[in-house]
């Protein structure tokens, strides 16, 4: 009755269960996203344990999974409650909330509703950078298709250097669902390590006299020559028109831009709308972040992880989250060039979607060199339209590639 006598000799298991605990050990004592990495690790926990019958069990391209009788069925036409009876909880959660591509746009609903437009609307022009930043997703795509992995993967691989969970998430799921499990484990790892990898690309490629640029001194001596007079009816307007204008130009990508802009405008209307914005920022957001965290864990059982395709997909996400750093930060470098008013290259560093964390991470780095340096409201203008960046990225895979 123990797990012990159903191993069938395979004890690979044991190995996934360190992970876990090195997952769990990350998002705990080290307080990485913890989140996210818990909720995960425990489902990698959970999924590893023979006989225990959490893991996911993965349909193949055509939809078909094989029950624990040996059977095969189409699980597209499998009820709900057939699914839960013949195998298990974690797959009824998964198929009904992740392969449904259902959890992903309601996390940006939660983003958008937590998330302040304001330091990007106020700093227009450095919102550039965030586009810039997405460079590691399409370098690391040209690069995977050489290494084998088809368009479809290659895609999947390469938005992980968007530093965007859900956009990973629900881009894998359209285009390479069989990646979903380290494809995730990898996205959420790096965006955990943004502390880590953010400071050593940041020291290979840049000086201290560039990191010691202060933004509020190049205000002063080079204001603004527009103002904003009324900010709050611009951040009404804002999520507003960039729904339309990415609904005309990349529709694939409105599932996630447009939850992302709804929750920011619910946040915005104040007490008309207080009672969806609670809702949507904290009880919606905090269960669907459970849901997908352990249910995308469970899908790591050791034949889909301990495989050479999947150690490619470790190696090739941190080459793409690398890549995307260094592309913002070379394109501050090559603006400073011909601009006179200057840019700290720590603006393009979190051109990523690590919102607020990669921010926070850059303005730690500026006032170590200068404790007068706040570069946290400037840093935000790039990091939020990352955001919106790596969406629009990913709707343009899918467009091309579904």
């Amino acid at each position: 009755m123990t797990a012990f006598s159903q191993t069938g000799g395979d004890w690979s298991f044991l190995l996934m269960i360190a992970i876990a605990c090195v997952l769990l050990y990350l998002g705990i004592v080290k307080k990485y996203e913890p989140l996210l990495l818990i909720p995960i690790g425990f489902g990698v926990l959970l999924a590893n344990f023979p006989g225990g019958g959490m893991e996911v069990t993965q349909a193949s391209s055509d939809g078909m999974v094989t029950l624990a009788n040996g059977t095969q069925e189409n699980i597209w036409d499998m009820p709900l409650h057939k699914i839960a009876h013949e195998m298990g909880l974690m797959n009824f959660i998964y198929y009904l909330c992740i392969k449904t591509g259902f959890i992903p746009p309601i996390i940006f609903m939660g983003v958008g509703a937590l998330t302040d437009f304001g330091p990007m609307l106020r700093n227009l022009r450095l919102s550039v950078f965030g586009a810039g930043a997405q460079f590691g997703i399409f370098a690391v795509l040209l690069a995977s298709l050489a290494f084998g992995f088809t368009p479809q993967e290659a895609a999947s691989l390469g938005i992980i250097g968007g530093a965007d969970g859900p956009t990973a998430i629900f881009t894998t799921i359209k285009l390479a669902p069989h990646l979903l499990g380290p494809i995730a484990i990898a996205a959420y790892s790096y965006m955990a390590l943004v502390p880590v990898i953010i400071p050593l690309v940041v020291r290979l490629l840049c000086s201290e006299k560039e990191l010691r640029i202060n933004m509020k001194e190049q205000d002063k001596a080079y204001p603004n020559k527009t103002e904003i007079k009324n900010m709050k009816v611009l951040k009404i307007l804002f999520p507003i028109t960039v729904t339309i204008v990415v609904a005309l130009l990349v529709p694939t990508a409105v599932s996630l831009v447009g939850m992302l802009m709804f929750g920011n405008l619910i946040k915005e209307l104040g007490s008309m709308t207080s009672r969806l914005f609670e809702t949507a920022s904290n009880a919606i957001m905090n269960t669907a972040t459970i849901f997908l965290g352990l249910s995308v864990g469970a899908t790591m059982t050791s034949e889909a992880f301990l495989n050479w395709q999947t150690i490619g997909i470790v190696l090739g996400g941190f080459l793409a989250f690398a890549l995307s750093i260094s592309a913002g930060i070379c394109m501050v470098k090559i603006f400073n060039l011909f601009a006179t008013k200057k840019v700290n290259p720590l603006v393009g560093a979190t051109g990523l979607s690590a919102v607020p964390m990669a921010s926070r991470v850059a303005n730690d780095i500026a006032t170590k060199y200068d404790p007068k340096n706040h570069v946290l409201n400037y840093c935000m203008a790039s990091n939020i339209s990352g955001v919106i960046g790596s969406a629009v990225a990913a709707g343009v895979l899918i467009s091309f590639l579904q």
